[in-house]
């Protein structure tokens, strides 16, 4: 009874977004609020986890800024991320890409893929 419950809440808040998985090439928009306003701040880069667990599914996006790595950690079905859009697909084969933080220059390259257009999930 408290599982269908819970299950029921859940499925209400759940966003639909395209399809994506580690190494792709993503923007995310996401809301920031400073002060009393609220704005639109885009942040891009390359995925490099993603762990799906339903409600609170969250995803890693890494990205260089000034020769720094940044990551930022992301909840997917967070009224804060506003749309997520998938520039390119790489083809990888590890679901984890924890190797790509060591790596810069041309040793950083992935190989793209063409991937259909792909509706919401």
């Amino acid at each position: 009874m408290q599982a269908k419950l819970i299950e029921i809440l859940e499925s209400s808040q759940i966003r639909l977004y395209p399809q994506f998985q580690p190494g792709d090439n993503v923007r995310v928009y996401f809301k920031i609020q400073e002060g009393n306003k609220t704005r639109i701040q885009i942040f891009e880069g390359l995925v490099i986890k993603f762990k799906k667990n339903g409600l609170s599914s969250n995803f890693v996006v890494r990205k260089i800024s000034h020769n720094v790595g940044v990551e930022r950690t992301f909840l997917l079905h967070s009224p804060l991320v506003n749309k997520v859009e998938v520039i390119r697909s790489n083809k990888v084969r590890r679901a984890k890409l924890y190797y790509m933080k060591k790596r810069s220059g041309k040793s950083a390259r992935l190989k793209e893929i063409k991937r259909k257009e792909l509706k919401n999930l």
